[in-house]
């Protein structure tokens, strides 16, 4: 019996084969769009995949600002954060956050899917969030994929 054939081989930084994704969120359901690009983010769709290890893509999503809500979640979510202070709870409501910032509407669900860990920080800034159609990565040649493919 050949026990090399028995090996775990797990990935490094210097055995990882690292892409670059563009993804077009126009008509994304926000938690779907989320949950598939932290799996490529994290590299979980990859045969390589080890833990510890950053091993995912670099996505760029465009268009984020065409986001879709589900539901009555455009009139009833709100993002709720803490100044510190007493008395310093504060409300945003999603509609008004699409407006001033549509990008962090998307960087919050992502981030809410990885480690909460430095790994999870570190694989954060793998991801690349544009409200328009434009974005400034053309020299890397990314790949467009669609969700349905992975």
């Amino acid at each position: 019996m050949d026990t090399l054939s028995y090996k775990t081989v797990s990935a490094n930084s210097a055995t990882v084969n690292k892409e670059w994704l563009v993804i077009d969120a126009t008509d994304l359901v926000l938690g779907r769009l989320a949950s598939r690009v932290a799996l490529i983010l994290r590299g979980k769709n990859k045969p390589n995949f080890t833990p510890h290890v950053d091993c995912g893509d670099n996505v760029i999503i465009i268009n984020a600002e065409k986001v879709k809500l589900t539901g009555k979640k455009m009139t009833d979510k709100v993002y709720v954060h803490h100044t510190g202070y007493p008395g310093g709870q504060r409300t945003v409501p999603i509609a008004q956050m699409l407006q001033k910032k549509p990008t962090e509407v998307l960087r919050h669900a992502v981030k809410g899917m990885l480690p909460k860990n430095r790994l999870g920080a570190k694989l954060l800034g793998n991801l690349y969030l544009y409200a328009g159609s434009e974005h400034p990565h053309q020299a890397q040649k990314p790949r467009e994929i669609k969700l349905n493919e992975i």
